[in-house]
């Protein structure tokens, strides 16, 4: 799939970002400028990087769905340019800098000659979503370039701030708040579900991402369970893995646990929300089922699987 999703922009263009962000605050969009091709393109971004997030959002309520893949795609489109290819630009760093830039001007303008960002600024206007609320995303997406290893969790966390909570966030302005609950109260259930995928996916990566120099890991639990890089350089399974694994494992249930309680208060979209959290939360069993094995066996659900899932996800929501 070809992901240079943009067109190249110069260092002038790029060092304008600062300066746009400045102004960019308070400016109400006054037309819709997505096409139904606009949406598609996201669509097909979206179903092409994640089997996962596309069986939830299949629950989706229609008029949502477009929405979902909107920000999807949004932030498919910098995480490819940061782990996957800078096509079209000298650097990874150019890449993603290019992308804020682009970010920035169409909320500044209104408009954007590029079809993702068309359809996501379509959907921020319609769902009133802050366009700051991506900002500590492209910081986490520069850290990735640069950050390897976390020393803590706390360390992970201030990571997944910016990888995984935008996510959370936008999407409970899109599927909206149920009376009489408030966007604050509801933001920290979807602030849990938002750290417990990603986790999830961490867990699940463990070898992958070795093979790309990063351990995802916290280094203090690490160094706790005896653990070292040399053994994950050889994929050794043992006691302290499992010890480890499930250490984490209870750490991202907790989390799991707090979002649940949350998905009620969703004004729609329940059924969906609840679906990921589920299959999310499958990766975890998958793996002790792959007898802890993070380097050879990748975790997953098959369809069958999904739709009990899915099954499940109704009745706890209905």
């Amino acid at each position: 799939m070809d992901v240079n999703y943009g067109l190249p922009k110069n260092s002038t263009e790029i060092s304008g970002v600062f300066a746009l962000r400045k102004n960019m605050k308070g400016k109400p969009l006054q037309k819709s400028i997505a096409s139904t091709e606009d949406y598609a393109a996201c669509r097909q971004i979206m179903q092409a990087a994640s089997k996962n997030y596309s069986s939830a959002s299949s629950y989706l309520p229609a008029d949502k769905q477009p929405h979902v893949e909107a920000l999807y795609a949004l932030m498919r489109v910098g995480d490819d340019r940061v782990d996957v290819s800078y096509n079209g630009y000298v650097s990874p760093q150019e890449a993603i800098d290019n992308w804020e830039y682009e970010y920035i001007k169409a909320f500044e303008t209104g408009d954007s000659q590029h079809p993702v960002l068309r359809a996501y600024l379509d959907t921020a206007r319609k769902f009133s979503i802050p366009s700051d609320i991506m900002t500590p995303y492209f910081r986490a997406m520069r850290e990735d370039l640069t950050i390897t290893r976390f020393p803590t969790f706390d360390d992970l966390m201030h990571y997944m701030d910016g990888s995984a909570i935008p996510v959370g966030r936008a999407m409970t302005h899109i599927l909206g708040v149920e009376y009489p609950y408030t966007l604050p109260e509801v933001l920290p259930g979807a602030d849990s579900l938002s750290i417990a995928m990603q986790l999830s996916n961490f867990w699940r990566d463990i070898g992958e991402d070795w093979q790309l120099g990063r351990v995802y890991i916290p280094l203090e639990d690490m160094d706790y369970f005896r653990y070292s890089e040399a053994d994950l350089a050889a994929q050794r399974i043992n006691y302290n893995l499992v010890d480890l694994m499930e250490f984490e494992f209870q750490r991202t249930e907790m989390y799991y646990h707090t979002a649940s309680s949350n998905v009620r208060k969703l004004a729609s979209g329940r059924v969906a929300v609840m679906s990921a959290l589920e299959i999310y939360r499958a990766i975890l069993f998958d793996i002790r089922a792959n007898r802890y094995n993070v380097f050879t066996r990748r975790a997953g659900t098959g369809p069958l699987k999904k739709l009990r899932l899915a099954a499940k996800a109704y009745l706890q929501v209905r």
